[in-house]
Order: C-alpha cells, then structure tokens, then sequence
C-alpha cells in the first residue's frame, strides 16, 4: 500500500510540475514566452510528459503481475482484494485524474489524435465527435482503459472540467450546482459534507483537480461546441453574480 501510494504521489507531483510550465498564467506566462524566444523547451516537456506516461505504465503493469501472481501462488483472492481497497482509496496508479491530464497535454503538444508509447508498446487516442467523447489508453498484458469524457450531470462533452478526489469528472457549473454553490465561489467553496453525484462519497470537493489540458484538448478540438458552452457559463455566472450581491444588499439594507 505504502508503494503504490508513493508511485501515486510522485507520479501526480511530477504531472502537476509539468502542466504548471506548459499552462502558465500571469507573469510566468509572460517569462517563459519571453525565454522560448531563446531557448525552445517544447520538445523537452513532450519527451518528460511520454516518460511519465510509460513510468506510470510500467508501475501499472508490474503491480498487475505481482497481484495476479501473488493469487496463484497462494491460492487466493487477497490480490484482487488488494486492488478493490486501492480503488477506494483513490491510489490505484490508472484511475488517477492526472493521467487522464497528461495524455491530453501529451495530444495537445503533438497536434494528433493519437500516440504511440514505444517504450511500453502502448497507445494513447482521444475521440471526440457527436456520438462519444473517450480518451483510450491501450498498454500491453491486455490492459485497454477508456476514460469517459462525458459529464454525468448535463450528459454532454465536459467543459472547464473538474475532477472530484473519488475520480469523478464534470463540468465546473455542474458540480457546483450538484453542491449547491454559486460558478462564481468555485468548488472550494462546498461543504465538507458534500458528496460526488455519482458514488455519494463525502468530502471529494476539497481536493478536486481543475483539468486544464483536457479542457484545451476540448477548445482545440470542437471549437463552437466549446465556445458556446463559454458563452453559457459566463451568462449563468453574471445571474448568479448579480442575484446574490442583490440578496446580500437587500438583507443589509434590512438590518440597518
């Protein structure tokens, strides 16, 4: 447990590090445009992001085995017991959102809709078009995971999405309806006793994970779908705005 939960941990700090550098905002995002006209770091962070990619992979594949293994040897099911308790406990290496994160900054940076991972004889593709929305990874030992990129909530392509700490991602104006928050104040703002409108699990608000290259894979790939549901977002997040400073007003005014 400890093992698998340090690969997770590494795994997703490193993930985190390399997005921050690639989606930059403010200052930073200034500096670095002002640094590549010096030094081009494109293809740097590419290979880092195909080497995670194949890390996490191979850790994946290896614990696989050691599991399967460990059941035949001793004639049990301790190993399959072993990768439900992961499961719930968030640390099973291919379920983690910043998987899904990296192999959309992964098809972001090389402009197609596929890759393939030599190192692990794997392959990641996305497909997006009216019928269904999936990101498949395919590694060898016939592991074949399809992320569904749809939202649970508005049944429809994510956007501006959220990942919740069960695993679970919407839309950021779904999740905050689903825990009755305003777009404005943000998933931060739910309570601790919120749960995830799929598995009901309590507390999964805090620790949710903005996912920005999937949300940029969604811009570059179905451009009007993306900037109509902008459009709606910020229609609904202007109401929401003035409806609420209104009732902040109006109950000062009724205090004075």
């Amino acid at each position: 447990m400890k093992e698998a939960s340090d690969v997770v941990g590494y795994f997703s700090s490193r993930v985190k590090n390399l997005l921050h550098l690639h989606i930059a905002t403010g200052m930073q995002r200034y500096v670095l445009r002002l640094r590549q006209c010096f030094k081009d770091d494109r293809q740097a962070l590419t290979q880092e992001g195909r080497i995670l990619i194949e890390y996490i992979a191979m850790n994946a594949i290896a614990m696989r085995k050691i599991l399967k293994k460990y059941d035949k040897v001793h004639s049990s099911v301790n190993g399959e017991n072993f990768k439900s308790r992961m499961h719930a406990e968030h640390i099973e290496i291919l379920h983690s959102p910043w998987l899904i994160e990296l192999g959309a900054f992964y098809l972001n940076s090389s402009g197609l809709d596929s890759c393939d991972l030599d190192g692990v004889y794997g392959r990641f593709s996305c497909e997006l078009n009216i019928t269904k929305a999936v990101m498949t990874l395919v590694l060898p030992d016939s592991i074949n995971l399809e992320h569904d990129l749809t939202c649970a909530i508005c049944l429809d392509f994510v956007f501006n999405p959220y990942a919740l700490s069960c695993g679970h991602i919407f839309c950021k104006s779904c999740a905050c309806s689903a825990a009755s928050v305003m777009i404005f104040q943000g998933l931060k703002a739910a309570s601790p006793e919120s749960k995830c409108p799929i598995c009901r699990e309590v507390g999964v608000y805090s620790k949710a994970v903005h996912m920005l290259e999937l949300d940029l894979l969604v811009k570059r790939r179905c451009k009007d779908y993306w900037k109509e549901r902008l459009a709606g977002e910020r229609g609904d997040k202007l109401k929401q705005s003035n409806d609420y400073w209104n009732l902040q007003s109006t109950y000062s005014i009724g205090l004075m």
